[in-house]
C-alpha cells in the first residue's frame, strides 16, 4: 500500500507539470531535459548499535535541477524511503524554489529508517555516517540539505558539525539548524507565517477582504498546522476546527488557540480538550469553513471526497493534498485552490534567508526575517495570479508555469539546452 501511494504520489507532481508544460507548448527534448534528474546518489550506511550488533540503511541524495543556484532539499529519515519518492521530492524543489524566485534549485535526501528504532547515539551516528558518504557532493555552494520529516534541527547540527570537521568552518552547509547555532530567527514559525501571508494576499484578490472574521479549518496540527493556526487567530480569523492524526475538535465559535497549543504542550490528548467537541479525525474535511488549510500529508482529497467539501478555498500547506482527480472536482465546483509549491514556500524562503545571514557571519532579527518573508510571499503571489489572470489558468497550473519559465529560461541563458 505504502509504495503504490508512494508511486501515485510522483505521478500526481508529474500530471501537474506536464499541464503547465502543456501550455507552454515545449518541444518533447526541453521537456525531458527539465523532468530528468541531473544526479542520483544511492549509498548504504552501516553503523554499530548499541547491543554490538551492525546494521545496515539505505540513503538516497537526488539532486533535481541546479541551472538558478545550489540543490537545495530535505533530508528524511522514515522506513518508507525510496528512490522514487525521493525522486518526486527533488522535482518539487526545483518548481518550489522557482515559484518563490529564490536562487536555489532541487534535491532531496533520505534515510530508509525508523527513528523511533535507534537510540539518540545511533541516530547521530547514523546522520554523521549519511554526511561522510554524501561529502563529495555536499557543500555550501553545492548542495545544501535541511530538515524534513523526522529530522530537525538536533540533525542539523550534527550535520554542521560533521561537515565542518573535514571542511573546516562552514554553517552555510545546512539550514534549519538550532537559532544558538547560526539559525535564523523565525525559522521555526516560517512555513505557517507564510501560508497565513498566501491565504491573505488570496483573500484580496479575490475581494474578500481580509482574515479577520473568516472560518478556518486546519488538517494537521503539527508545526506548520500549529503556527498557521495561531497567527490566524492572532490576526482574528476564527479556527473552527483542527485534527491531528488520532482525532479532530470543533468549535463552532472558534477555538482558543493558545490554550489548545497549550493543552498540547502539555502531553494531552487533542480530543480531550475541553473547548470544543471531538470529531473522529476523517471528518475535519467535511466541516463547513470559509478556507480549509490541508497542513499534514499528501493525497487527502481525492476524487472520492472532494465533492463533500464544505468550504469555499483550499490552501495547500501539506505538499501534495490535492491529487488530480480531487484538483478536477474542485475546479468544476468552483472552489479555488492555492497550491502547495507557493503556499508553503515560506520554509524554504526563510532556509535561504539563514544562508545569507551564515554566507555574511550576521544575524537578522526576527522582525527583519518575518519582514522579508512577507515581501517574497508578497511578490510570488503576485506573479502567479498575473499569469492567472492573463492566460485563464488555474492557480496551480499558473504557478507550475511560472516555476517552468524561470527554470527554462536559467537553463538556456547558460548553455544548458
Amino acid at each position: 500500500m505504502q509504495s503504490r501511494q508512494k508511486s501515485s504520489h510522483a505521478e500526481n507532481t508529474n500530471h501537474f507539470i506536464v499541464e503547465a508544460l502543456q501550455h507552454l507548448e515545449y518541444p518533447e527534448r526541453l521537456q525531458k531535459l527539465l523532468l530528468t534528474p541531473e544526479r542520483e546518489v544511492s549509498v548504504e550506511l552501516a553503523i554499530l548499535r548499541d547491543n554490538g550488533e551492525v546494521a545496515t540503511f539505505d540513503a538516497y541524495r537526488v539532486q533535481h535541477d541546479n541551472s538558478r543556484g545550489p540543490y537545495k532539499g530535505g533530508l528524511r529519515f522514515h522506513p518508507d524511503v525510496d528512490i522514487d519518492d525521493v525522486r518526486s521530492l527533488a522535482s518539487l524543489m526545483t518548481w518550489k524554489t522557482a515559484v518563490m524566485d529564490i536562487p536555489f534549485g532541487g534535491a532531496k535526501g533520505g534515510v530508509t529508517v525508523d527513528p523511533s528504532t535507534l537510540s539518540e547515539r545511533e541516530l547521530e551516528i547514523l546522520t554523521r555516517k549519511l554526511v561522510q558518504a554524501l561529502r563529495p557532493i555536499l557543500g555550501t555552494y553545492e548542495d545544501i540539505p535541511a530538515p524534513d520529516m523526522n529530522t530537525g534541527a538536533r540533525e542539523m547540527a550534527w550535520i554542521f558539525d560533521e561537515y565542518t570537521k573535514f571542511e573546516g568552518f562552514s554553517p552555510g552547509i545546512v539550514t534549519g539548524k538550532p537559532v544558538w547555532l547560526h539559525g535564523s530567527l523565525g525559522r521555526e514559525a516560517a512555513t505557517g507565517r507564510g501560508t497565513v501571508f498566501a491565504v491573505r494576499e488570496l483573500l484580496r484578490a479575490l475581494g474578500q477582504g481580509e482574515i479577520k472574521g473568516k472560518s478556518f479549518v486546519i488538517q494537521g496540527f503539527g508545526n506548520v498546522g500549529a503556527w498557521a493556526a495561531q497567527i490566524l487567530h492572532e490576526q482574528g480569523g476564527r479556527v473552527v476546527a483542527v485534527s491531528d492524526v488520532h482525532s479532530a475538535i470543533h468549535n463552532e465559535a472558534g477555538l482558543d488557540v493558545p490554550s489548545l497549543r497549550a493543552h498540547l504542550a502539555d502531553r494531552h490528548p487533542l480530543s480531550s480538550y475541553p473547548g470544543g467537541s471531538s470529531l473522529p479525525k476523517e471528518a475535519i474535511l467535511n466541516v463547513e469553513c470559509d478556507v480549509l488549510i490541508p497542513a499534514a500529508i499528501g493525497g487527502v482529497i481525492t476524487e472520492h471526497n472532494a465533492h463533500d467539501l464544505r468550504c469555499k478555498i483550499v490552501v495547500e500547506a501539506a505538499n501534495g493534498p490535492t491529487t488530480p482527480g480531487g484538483d478536477d472536482i474542485l475546479r468544476k465546483r468552483g472552489i479555488v485552490c492555492l497550491p502547495d509549491i507557493y503556499t508553503n514556500g515560506g520554509g524554504v524562503t526563510v532556509s535561504f534567508f539563514e544562508w545569507v545571514q551564515n554566507l555574511q557571519n550576521f544575524k537578522w532579527s526576527e522582525a527583519e526575517v518575518n519582514a522579508k518573508l512577507d515581501n517574497v510571499m508578497t511578490d510570488a503571489f503576485a506573479n502567479i495570479w498575473e499569469l492567472h489572470e492573463q492566460d485563464g489558468l488555474h492557480l496551480r497550473t499558473a504557478a507550475f508555469v511560472k516555476a517552468l519559465q524561470r527554470v527554462t529560461r536559467a537553463r538556456v541563458h547558460r548553455g544548458f539546452d
